[in-house]
């Protein structure tokens, strides 16, 4: 199965080519310009330094939140047309699961992990994952992404995990963390830094997804803001 994998939900983003569960080829977003200039740009170059053509991918595997409210939209937008036009499913992933993917791939089957990533704000989105059985590409979210301050969110933690010995919390930016945690006397928790490129993660994840069947088509494809948009929020505001 070809795989094309997106990720436009901070900058830098990424793309991914994926066959099944090996990468074929991955890419960056330049982070100076915004995805509605570079992403079709960069989606070509991928697809032609693969040597293949988008009406050859069999699957489209993207990142639907939470996240940038801009760029979710863009890359949300352009996998639903893409899938529109080439009658193919979609498997949207959580940004905060493909950070999981990427410390519980490894872990024991039952292993915890929460992800936290920044929201900006003095807030951050974050979730609790559980691998499944023995197929690592299989991860269960223990209750709801929220977005929260860090103390909210480990107060939340410490409610379900007790002092958090053995809890990694998966996470690009670890001052997103890192302070709260010394004020709760969370020290204890492993703070994991992930890798900021969640293309390739949100192409196995989704891959597996579709092996499960769990897709959608263009029509019923939707972002996972958690925040509200700007305008919305100064709008009911106003």
């Amino acid at each position: 199965m070809l795989i094309l994998a997106l990720d436009t939900s901070s900058a830098p983003g990424s793309l991914a080519l994926l066959r099944d569960t090996t990468i074929l080829t991955q890419r960056v977003s330049s982070s100076k310009e915004p995805y509605s200039v570079g992403l079709l740009r960069d989606t070509k170059q991928l697809l032609d330094d693969a040597r293949i053509s988008l009406e050859e991918i069999d699957l489209f595997a993207v990142d639907a939140g939470p996240g940038s409210f801009t760029g979710l939209r863009v890359g949300l937008t352009t996998v639903k047309a893409w899938a529109e036009v080439w009658r193919r499913p979609i498997a949207p992933v959580s940004g905060l699961e493909a950070m999981a993917a990427q410390v519980l791939r490894s872990a024991a089957p039952g292993s915890v992990v929460a992800s936290a990533m920044d929201a900006r704000r003095g807030q951050m989105f974050g979730a609790v994952f559980r691998r499944r059985g023995d197929d690592p590409g299989v991860l269960d979210r223990v209750g709801e992404e929220i977005l929260a301050t860090a103390d909210e969110f480990l107060q939340s933690l410490r409610s379900r995990f007790g002092d958090g010995c053995g809890l990694g919390i998966a996470c690009i930016s670890p001052e997103v963390i890192q302070p709260a945690l010394e004020r709760h006397g969370l020290g204890c928790c492993r703070v994991e830094v992930v890798s900021s490129v969640l293309a390739p993660l949100i192409g196995e994840l989704g891959y597996a997804k579709a092996l499960r069947g769990e897709v959608v088509d263009a029509l019923r494809l939707d972002a996972n803001y958690i925040r509200r948009p700007d305008a919305e929020m100064n709008w009911k505001g106003g």
